[in-house]
């Protein structure tokens, strides 16, 4: 069944790159109209329009910034709440800038964007909100503490907006991806013996692409995920299942940037 999004106006933050185009190019394709909510650098408006819809300039850690946006968009039935950024760093070396940075966007900006889209779909009594989580909201991945606890905090508010929300027919749910291939992680995907070692441990062999995020999103956001909220869906080739590393020599072989079987 054909995911439908006709009639309904989605909003991605973060959406003029990696998972957030990812989740704007599924809710498009399904016949929503989209709105991508990025920083001015990010050209959204351009990007939006390639999609068919509409962009404008936001700030994800200024509220007024977010507020204003949604005034521009109107009222969503679909929010997506994306925007992120990552650092690393040991834990004794991180900044406290970076920590802050960090937070501001990736835990404090989520929660003002879930805050900001309950206030308007409240009144209408439906909605969908998808948070993109992580598989570090689960781990605790050497050199990424701020990004880790950031991603670790959004299933607080995840959970916590389901409680509250669902009363209101608003589902909150939220993608947990593994390592994908976008602008942020590109420099591992270029480097074939550290992505070998990498992916021993993913049981498909391989990293993610961000329309593969980007379709998870637009299931929990559609109808078809209507008795669904409060959960986190992990999209990571099967990793977070794998204790031990799924792929060796004897059995596979490495080629072209992943592991399959001889």
């Amino acid at each position: 069944m054909p995911l439908d999004f006709n009639g309904k106006l989605a909003v991605v933050t973060g959406g003029a790159n990696g998972l957030g185009l990812g989740a704007a190019r599924a809710l498009a394709a399904g016949g929503a109209r989209v709105w991508i909510f990025d920083l001015e650098r990010e050209r959204p408006e351009e990007v939006a329009q390639s999609l068919g819809g509409h962009g404008c300039h936001a700030d994800i850690t200024d509220r007024a910034s977010i507020d204003a946006a949604f005034e521009r968009s109107g009222a969503p039935d679909i929010v997506v709440a994306n925007a992120g950024m990552a650092m690393w760093a040991p834990l004794d070396e991180t900044p406290a800038d970076a920590w802050n940075r960090t937070i501001a966007l990736n835990l404090s900006g989520v929660f003002h964007t879930v805050q900001a889209a309950a206030v308007r779909m409240k009144p209408r009594k439906r909605g969908a909100i998808v948070i993109t989580a992580s598989t570090n909201s689960y781990d605790g991945e050497a050199t990424m503490v701020a990004y880790n606890a950031s991603k670790a905090g959004l299933l607080g508010i995840l959970h916590t907006a389901a409680n509250e929300l669902g009363p209101w027919q608003i589902r909150v749910n939220a993608v947990c991806p593994g390592l994908i291939r976008t602008r942020l992680t590109e420099a591992f995907f270029v480097n074939p013996p550290l992505i070998k070692e990498y992916f021993r441990d993913i049981p498909l062999g391989r990293g993610g692409a961000p329309d593969e995020v980007g379709n998870a999103i637009a299931f929990l956001a559609s109808d078809l995920a209507s008795f669904i909220t409060g959960a986190a869906l992990v999209v990571d080739g099967g990793q977070m299942a794998a204790k031990f590393g799924t792929w060796n020599e004897e059995t596979a072989v490495f080629a072209d940037g992943r592991w399959r079987l001889r």
